[in-house]
């Protein structure tokens, strides 16, 4: 049975990060949409989220964690990219980045990988009571509208560990995504983020 608790409780946080660290599968809400959250470490809650959804395995899982320092230990971050995730982070920014050998393993061999910071009060408490970076992906069957507030999460309900009812999401779009693996960056997806604002650090 999927517990359900609202993001404004006091234990929220605290709540899904047990579950998480335990290995289960949280749905969270963030600024942009709700996501999957799984533990970084566990294989098996990764690929049921995969099953869940219906995710082709080619289409990789995005990192989040509450601050660079966190997100080093999965990828490399280029002085240049730097500066732009930190003018754009905590924010609507997914970033592209070459992996580290723990990121890596990670990730199951891949050379590279989204991650982002989130702008989200409840989400950053999360991150901070795990102490580590997580998996996530939109909640959704892939290929379809991403969930933008509780109601539209509820299709899950049995299928996951927790739920956690943020409401509406404040900007109700998915990131802006850009890969800056390589010079030039390449824009993967115009999301909330003003592109034009971006390109102004770039």
């Amino acid at each position: 049975m999927t517990l359900k608790i609202s993001s404004n409780a006091k234990t929220a946080h605290k709540k899904t990060a047990e579950i998480i660290k335990n290995g289960g599968i949280a749905i969270v809400p963030t600024e942009t949409v709700y996501g999957f959250a799984v533990n970084i470490f566990n294989i098996k809650a990764q690929k049921a989220v995969y099953n869940i959804k219906g995710r082709n395995y080619n289409k990789p899982l995005i990192v989040m964690a509450p601050d660079i320092r966190s997100l080093k230990t999965v990828v490399e971050i280029p002085e240049k990219a730097l500066e732009i995730a930190k003018k754009f982070w905590p924010g609507q920014l997914t970033l592209i980045f070459p992996l580290t050998e723990i990121g890596q393993i990670l990730s199951g061999g891949r050379k590279n990988l989204g991650v982002r910071i989130p702008d989200s009060k409840f989400m950053l408490k999360l991150l901070k009571e795990l102490d580590t970076p997580i998996f996530t992906t939109s909640v959704n069957i892939s290929n379809k509208s991403s969930a933008k507030n509780i109601n539209e999460t509820l299709r899950f309900d049995g299928f996951v560990d927790i739920i956690v009812d943020g409401g509406r999401c404040k900007f109700s779009f998915e990131s802006t995504v850009i890969d800056m693996v390589k010079f030039p960056y390449v824009i993967i997806r115009k999301g909330c983020l003003d592109i034009n604002e971006i390109l102004k650090y770039i």
